[in-house]
């Protein structure tokens, strides 16, 4: 199954959050490794919803909010740089329809490089 393509990305998540640097669980300093800033938040947001049409989503847990599915793979960064990442998608209860959760490094990616 793939992520629907009216999968909600809301943008205070991409700018308040993945992009925002922070004391702990920074991921904007791993984000701008593939030339994601703050100054192109849509570009992020692309390389997101590319990834979520373009690769299966694993179902993970439920609880009461829904059904959350990982995607995994090669986020497509700027220049070449590409970014092996998990993004996290809800499955809402209250209405279906699907919303973009987080994304994280692949660690184990990164290891078999």
């Amino acid at each position: 199954m793939k992520i629907p393509s009216d999968a909600i990305i809301a943008d205070a998540k991409i700018t308040g959050y993945l992009l925002l640097p922070r004391e702990q669980d920074d991921k904007s300093k791993f984000l701008a490794q593939a030339g994601f800033t703050q100054d192109n938040p849509e570009l992020l947001k692309a390389a997101i919803r590319q990834l979520a049409h373009s690769t299966e989503a694993i179902q993970d847990r439920d609880n009461e909010y829904g059904v959350f599915y990982r995607v995994t793979g090669e986020l497509i960064g700027l220049k070449g740089r590409n970014l092996a990442v998990i993004t996290v998608w809800l499955q809402r209860t209250v209405d279906g329809k699907f919303q973009f959760i987080t994304l994280k490094p692949n660690k184990e990616s990164a290891n078999e490089l």
